[in-house]
Formats: structure tokens, C-alpha cells, sequence
């Protein structure tokens, strides 16, 4: 059914009935993948084999659209400001290493992992040999900091453009030195080497100390510029959409109500991906707040208005106990709006999970003609819908 209703691959570039513009979404790819990783005709077997013993356990589908890297329009229009670019400045240190300044910022996220892996792979050297500063207002160019899943997406990209403008200035000011043309020349492991056979020709370091202290012996008619600044913003779609699909595995006592996870995937696809592990720890950590919004998390209030669960001893949060285990997969539709062709992945996870666990729990239940329709999906939902409450 799921299949049937899929815009697909022949269909796109897309603009649905509600005027939202999808350039490429991998829906069809999700799908197969998750099967393939969740080894869904297994779990389907097992979960019928069991019900016949009295053991009601549910699968849960649910695909997902997530809207990321939002553009001018999205809160420009409105008269809220808002920026919607990033700007990334870099610069070669005497030391030979680089100094990266951007306006996205850190908040547990990995951002100043992918900032700097990003530049290290423009301009030609190592992680190591990257510092990345964030959150500085006053010196940091101008941008519109970390929210809407737009990290990679728009500072990102600054940042490969950023990086690659300084590769082409170090390589200017290798050639100089070393009496040849630029593109005779690349930077590999953070060292000036020749093009077509490698050879070493000069370190980042002693290009570093030339181009600082003794720019007399470089021609007179040049000037090396080893600080660059970059902005980005995405100019030709609203938002760089991305999609992907979850499965929730579960078990429900009727007896009790209670809801136990069994395992959980996902497959997402937010374009072209800067580092795996990243992405899918955040993805999981949205799964959890996603799994917490399903089955625990619920604000109650009395009838004077009063909240009853203002507590973390009250308000149920999901802990590694209560969860299962999660596993992430990834269908890779960069976009080509943009040179890296990254998209956002931050909320990835709270888009599908919810459902994927209602589903389940539906599946779980349907046998004895029962059907959830709330969350937080508490053991009292349970019974009241199985009418033994």
C-alpha cells in the first residue's frame, strides 16, 4: 500500500498539491533498505507464530518527510529576522595549521567535528590541523546559528566554499614561491606536492612563515591572501527536503498494558553524508525523544490548571533501560542545489518514531479488535482501548 502511494523516482523533480518544491526524495530506496536491514519477513513470521501462543506482538511503518536547511522564505516573509545564511571564515596560520571561524554553533550536536572535517577535506589536511571556533559573535562572520536542521546544510556549505577559496590562495602563493603554475601543484595531508607524481615540493608550515614574515622574497606584484571569508544561502528551493522510513518492533501485554520495545530501525536519507557516526548518534537520540513522546512523556494538569507532572520524578522520560536497540541505515539523494550536497538530519528521528510505535502497537493489538488512537500510549490507553478498564 505504502509502494502503491510513493511519489517515485520518474516522478521527480516534484511540486506537490500544497506547492512545496521536492527536488529528489528516495522513498522506494528507504523502504527496500529498511526491509532488507530489519529482515522484515523474519519478524512478520515470528510475530504470527507467536500470537497463536497468546504473545501479541505489533510492526509499525511510518515514512517520514523532514524539512531541512530553511531558506529566506521561511521566516524572512514573515518579518522575522531570522538569518537564513552562514558565513565561514578561514585562515592559514603561520604554524601551517587553519583557524576556522563560523556562525553555526555547537550544542552536542558535532558541529565543530563536521566544520572542521569539511574544511580539512577543501583546502587539503587533516582534522588535527583544524581549529574551529563557534559562538563568538564578535568575531565570527554573520549567520544564522544552529536550528532547523541547517548545520551542514548552510554553514556547511560556507564552510567547503570557505575552504576551497583558501586552497586556491595557498596554491598561488606555492606556485610564487616555487616559480610554476598553480595547477601544477595540490595540497595532500596539509603538504604542497606536485600534481601528476606527488613528490613533496613544499609544507604548509615554511609557506606559512614565507608568506607572513618574508613576503619580500615572493614578486613584488603579488599578495597572498591566507584569510578567507565565505557566506552561503540557499537561493533555489525553500527548504532541501529529506525523507526516510522507521520500523518499531513491540510487544503488549494485555494483561497489564504494558508496552515493551523490542528494536527499532531507521532509514534516512539527508543527502550527501560529512560523517556517518554523527549522524546516526543524533538520529538515534532523536528516535529516544521520539520514543519518549509515544509512551512516556505527558504533561497533566488538574482541574484547577495545576501541573501535576512538573518533576522529572513525575514527567517520565525514556532511559537506556526502557529502550531497545536502534539501528540506522542510509540512502544517500545529495542535493545538487549546493556543492557538497549536504542536507539537514538533526530531527530525522522525532519525524517517524512516534508513529512507527503507535503503528506497532495497532498491529500489536488488532487481533483482538482493539485500536490506540492517543499517545502518550500509557498501560491505562491500553486496557481502556481492549475495554477492560
Amino acid at each position: 500500500m505504502r509502494r502503491k502511494n510513493y511519489v517515485t523516482a520518474d516522478m521527480y523533480p516534484h511540486t506537490s498539491q500544497t506547492g512545496y518544491f521536492f527536488e529528489r526524495l528516495s522513498h522506494e530506496e528507504a523502504l527496500d533498505e529498511l526491509l532488507r536491514i530489519a529482515d522484515y519477513r523474519r519478524l512478520c513470521a515470528e510475530r504470527d507464530a507467536l500470537r497463536a501462543r497468546g504473545i501479541y506482538r505489533g510492526l509499525g511503518l511510518c515514512a517520514f518527510i523532514e524539512l531541512t536547511t530553511p531558506g529566506p522564505a521561511f521566516y524572512g516573509v514573515g518579518g522575522a529576522r531570522i538569518s537564513s545564511q552562514d558565513g565561514c571564515t578561514v585562515k592559514l596560520e603561520p604554524s601551517g595549521k587553519l583557524t576556522c571561524l563560523t556562525g553555526v554553533t555547537e550544542q552536542g550536536q558535532g558541529t565543530d567535528t563536521m566544520i572542521a572535517q569539511v574544511v580539512a577535506s577543501a583546502v587539503g589536511v587533516t582534522m588535527e590541523d583544524v581549529r574551529v571556533l563557534t559562538g563568538d559573535t564578535l568575531v565570527s562572520p554573520y549567520g544564522g546559528g544552529t536550528w532547523a536542521s541547517r548545520g551542514a546544510g548552510i554553514g556547511g556549505e560556507a564552510a567547503l566554499q570557505t575552504g576551497r577559496a583558501l586552497r586556491s590562495n595557498i596554491l598561488k602563493v606555492a606556485a610564487a614561491m616555487l616559480q610554476c603554475e598553480p595547477d601544477d601543484l595540490d595540497i595532500r595531508l596539509g603538504k604542497i606536492v606536485d600534481a601528476a607524481t606527488g613528490e613533496v615540493r613544499l609544507d604548509l608550515p615554511e609557506l606559512g612563515r614565507v608568506a607572513y614574515f618574508r613576503p619580500d622574497t615572493l614578486p613584488k606584484d603579488f599578495q597572498s591572501e591566507l584569510t578567507v571569508t565565505r557566506h552561503y544561502v540557499p537561493r533555489h528551493q525553500g527548504f532541501a527536503f529529506t525523507n526516510g522510513i522507521q520500523l518499531s518492533h513491540v510487544e503488549v501485554d494485555v494483561q497489564t498494558g504494558f508496552v515493551r520495545l523490542l528494536g527499532h530501525w531507521c532509514v534516512e536519507d539527508c543527502g550527501r553524508i560529512i560523517n556517518p557516526r554523527l549522524v546516526d548518534e543524533q538520529i538515534r537520540g532523536a528516535i529516544v525523544q521520539g520514543i519518549g513522546a509515544a509512551l512516556y512523556e505527558h504533561l497533566v494538569y488538574d482541574e484547577q490548571g495545576q501541573l501535576l507532572t512538573g518533576t522529572m520524578m513525575d514527567y517520565l522520560v525514556p532511559m537506556a533501560a526502557e529502550m531497545p536497540d536502534i539501528e540506522v541505515g542510509h540512502v544517500e539523494t545529495p542535493t545538487a542545489y549546493a556543492d557538497g550536497g549536504f542536507k539537514g538530519a538533526g530531527e530525522a528521528g522525532t519525524a517517524g518514531a512516534p508513529g512507527a510505535v503507535l503503528n506497532a502497537v495497532n498491529d500489536a493489538l488488532a487481533p483482538l479488535g482493539a485500536r490506540v488512537t492517543a499517545q502518550p500510549i500509557t498501560p491505562e490507553v491500553v486496557l481502556r482501548a481492549l475495554g477492560t478498564l
